[in-house]
């Protein structure tokens, strides 16, 4: 990164003076995202983050493009109503707010917009690096590479405890779970642990308790919840613990740890690892990435939205600090110039340091932006980075074997590709109702409500 940009500076010093410039139409950016249902933790905190953000440009004069100054407001859509409904929200944020960037989670229901926001040349940020393929020449994964930092748990792990070398696993069967299970199978592997059970669940299992005395029976010493949302992470946390489980349990997110730690206890709690740091984290404090100071944006978080903090909380933000730099630089919105911008020289910080533009092995084209990740465990109540482990040099050892994993399961990008294909052209889109913005926090229920459906594959499914 050249230089600071303006939101890093306003973070720095606390003010700037208001820059001179006539003031042009604002600069609307698009979310297609979820906003309920089950992963609504994957997108709603987000969001928020993203608000604070342009809050920030906004008091102090807007975006500087061109010579001129234009706000930056936020067009969002609830991506939980359904593929064809998502379709029409992104016709039109391009064709009636003119976004030059949209975000989205990625994964189920996003492929008939994704083919449109690709035809038009939208630039377009996902959470789900598995959405990258040669065809989606616009698509970046810039902030998060999930699930390809899980492995740098999965070694954390193997090399402090040593002893515990028998693993029991869950992954839901979706967009989101499969990539990660292949993370997860080939990390194991790469550290000769036997995963002794393996269960696969429909995203409309809730049924925790079943699935942990499964993977209880074959008595393993770690239990992994892969990338399951939020909810099923504090239900099968919860589940381990009354089942007096003592080994360890690793899982992509931790999200409302606190929760978890006074439903089961803090020395258990312990033995939980994750991948999402707290930003008050002292070891955080000298990173030179987005905001330049994240103990700021995660106080200024907390205290305006309690208890919303979470995995994504910062990470559309993080996305929203490079695009800015990015602008400066093409001194343009032309996402073809932006996403030059970007790329140039291949390598450019993210949230955790220098990373790499990545993935022609694995994803068919090199947008995803991959580094070092942290490695996140619970000491006297409180998330802690315990180290941060190399992504790419993980994949430089191992990365073919990742590959074997990935297509075992369908999910590298020729495989999915052909997938898409086969399915048909894009659904003719209906109407879309519009997420209208709370005045609160909402909270995802923490338990189904009863008659939830449940699926006789909770026995689970062999490796």
């Amino acid at each position: 990164m050249s230089g600071p940009t303006l939101s890093q500076r306003l973070l720095v010093s606390g003010s700037l003076p208001r820059l001179t410039g006539q003031t042009r139409a604002p600069v609307r950016l698009g979310f297609l995202i979820p906003m309920s249902g089950r992963e609504q933790g994957w997108g709603l905190p987000g969001y928020e983050g993203c608000k604070i953000w342009a809050d920030w440009i906004n008091a102090h004069g807007g975006l500087m493009v061109g010579g001129r100054r234009r706000r930056i407001e936020l067009r969002i859509h609830d991506s939980a109503t359904g593929a064809e409904q998502t379709l029409r929200a992104a016709r039109d944020m391009v064709e009636q707010d003119g976004v030059p960037l949209v975000f989205i989670l990625g994964g189920n229901d996003m492929g008939p917009a994704l083919d449109y926001l690709m035809a038009r040349k939208t630039l377009v940020a996902t959470l789900l690096p598995s959405d990258l393929s040669p065809d989606r020449p616009y698509l970046i994964a810039p902030a998060e590479v999930h699930p390809l930092f899980n492995v740098t748990g999965v070694e954390w792990l193997a090399r402090t405890e040593p002893a515990a070398r028998r693993v029991a696993l869950c992954s839901q069967e979706d967009l989101m779970g499969l990539p990660s299970l292949a993370v997860y199978r080939a990390a194991f592997e790469a550290r000769g642990r036997e995963i002794v059970r393996e269960i696969r669940y429909e995203v409309t299992d809730r049924d925790a308790s079943a699935m942990v005395a499964a993977m209880l029976e074959r008595e393993p010493d770690i239990l992994c919840w892969c990338s399951s949302p939020p909810p099923m992470v504090k239900a099968l946390t919860e589940a381990a613990y009354r089942s007096g489980f003592t080994g360890h349990i690793l899982s992509c997110t931790g999200d409302n740890y606190d929760r978890m730690i006074a439903r089961t206890s803090p020395e258990f709690m312990e033995r939980f690892i994750f991948q999402f740091p707290d930003f008050d984290d002292p070891k955080l404090a000298d990173k030179a990435f987005f905001f330049h100071r994240p103990k700021a944006f995660f106080d200024t978080y907390r205290a305006r939205f309690p208890g919303a903090w979470g995995a994504v909380s910062w990470e559309y933000a993080s996305i929203l600090d490079l695009w800015h730099n990015a602008v400066e630089l093409a001194d343009s919105l032309t996402p073809v110039s932006v996403l030059a911008a970007m790329k140039r020289g291949r390598r450019m910080p993210h949230a955790f340091g220098p990373a790499s533009w990545w993935g022609e092995e694995i994803f068919g084209i090199d947008n995803a932006l991959v580094g070092d990740w942290p490695v996140v465990g619970i000491r006297d109540g409180k998330a802690t980075i315990l180290e941060f482990g190399s992504v790419l040099d993980w994949l430089d050892r191992h990365g073919a074997d990742l590959r074997r994993h990935l297509s075992d399961l369908g999910q590298l990008w020729d495989q999915r590709l052909r997938t898409r294909q086969a399915a048909g052209p894009a659904p003719r889109p209906v109407t879309s109702g519009h997420y209208e913005e709370r005045t609160e926090h909402e909270q995802i229920p923490e338990h189904p409500p009863s008659g939830s459906p449940r699926n006789p594959r909770h026995a689970g499914k062999e490796p």
